[in-house]
């Protein structure tokens, strides 16, 4: 593809163009590992940015790199590109609804990657800045896999940063204000998968078997002792049971029924807490009702950790930038979890919130991101990489 040329950076044209690809990646969402269309969009659009560009880090992943100056210091700045598998609520003012059944950007990743996007151009237009800015695109953070596989495909080997930043937007804080806060932002979220096991009957004869439906029941129920009366008061944790699947069959005592669902918390003894008393409960309640039980139990995501220095210059930077009021930089926690964590496991920096005003909650077949947020997102990338990359 020709590259493109600037003689002068209007942000107007920016902000339409961004606005039109934003609603076109909404247009055509694509599940985790599967963002064909997306990357190749994505290294599309760098590479007629004059940016050097690597496909299929981690799969379907894309890293941009741009250097400017003599500077060794490099840095991250990272977008998601997944969907989910949600199928949006038709509306009559959005035409850019979901053309993939059964898919749909309910959580504004096509947001996220319009925002960077918009930062690569910008950046590579005006060349204001002193090192090298890795621009990383990566696939399935709903999963929290996809920064993992980029991680184990040599992302930080191969495109070496010392720090890392990303956002999200966030429904309810008002286009323009920011959130942060140092150390533990937000949560981590572990899986769980609870197979009960009896023995199964005709519905007519339950003497003579071992109902697994209602030693599941129970085991449903006692585990919601765990947050009321085992983790400590004061220590944030959730254990949520979220579906449970038996033979289907109206007239069988099921001998069989697995219980899955998720749990959050902050700290890992809390994590390594609840799998135990979880262990615990599902073995002596199934042992109760004359059923066994084994626990499956994967931790996904890991708290998302924002380093405390790095915060405290994000928080000045947007506030330089957007106004003494445009950033809360002590924001609650959040109980949602992260896929970036594992790159802030590696490399110190700050993940940020980002107001997209009253629109639908994330993961809501109505949401839609705001695209009156697009010139903040922006705008936050290129300031953090002005001034962590500061010219001379």
């Amino acid at each position: 593809m020709e590259r493109r040329v600037a003689t002068s950076f209007s942000p107007d044209a920016l902000f339409k163009e961004l606005r039109a690809i934003r609603q076109d990646i909404h247009a055509n969402p694509e599940f985790g590992f599967q963002e064909s269309r997306t990357s190749k969009r994505v290294a599309a659009l760098l590479r007629a940015y004059g940016i050097d560009v690597t496909e299929g880090v981690g799969g379907t992943g894309v890293v941009g790199t741009l250097k400017c100056g003599s500077s060794a210091k490099a840095i991250i700045l990272r977008a998601d590109m997944d969907a989910l598998h949600i199928t949006e609520a038709p509306a009559e003012d959005r035409p850019h609804v979901s053309r993939n059944d059964g898919y749909m950007h309910a959580c504004g990743h096509d947001g996220h990657t319009a925002m960077l996007l918009g930062a690569a151009q910008s950046l590579a237009q005006s060349q204001d800045f002193d090192g090298t800015i890795h621009f990383v695109f990566q696939p399935a953070e709903e999963w929290g896999k996809g920064m993992l596989a980029m991680l184990d495909d040599g992302l930080l080997e191969r495109f070496p940063a010392s720090e890392g930043y990303a956002l999200h937007n966030a429904p309810g804080v008002p286009v323009g204000k920011f959130e942060t806060r140092a150390g533990v932002f937000k949560s981590a979220e572990d899986n769980f998968e609870i197979r009960v096991s009896g023995r199964g009957v005709h519905s007519a004869r339950p003497h003579l078997g071992r109902d697994a439906l209602v030693a599941a029941a129970g085991i449903i129920v006692a585990l919601q002792t765990i947050v009321s009366r085992v983790v400590p008061p004061g220590e944030f944790a959730i254990v949520s049971c979220t579906d449970m699947t038996t033979s289907g069959t109206r007239n069988v005592s099921t001998g069989e029924v697995v219980i899955s669902g998720d749990c959050r918390s902050f700290k890992p003894e809390t994590s390594a807490l609840i799998e135990a008393e979880m262990r615990r409960v599902a073995e002596h309640v199934a042992a109760g009702y004359g059923c066994t039980s084994e626990v499956d139990y994967s931790r996904v995501f890991i708290p998302t950790i924002n380093d405390t220095q790095i915060t405290a210059a994000v928080d000045q930077i947007v506030k330089a930038r957007f106004g003494a009021d445009a950033m809360d930089s002590a924001a609650a926690p959040s109980n949602g979890s992260e896929d970036f964590a594992q790159l802030l496991r590696r490399v110190p920096g700050c993940y940020v919130n980002l107001g997209n005003g009253q629109s639908a909650a994330l993961h809501n077949p109505a949401y839609d991101f705001n695209d009156d947020a697009i010139p903040y997102g922006v705008g936050f990338f290129v300031a953090i990489a002005r001034a962590r990359l500061p010219k001379a």
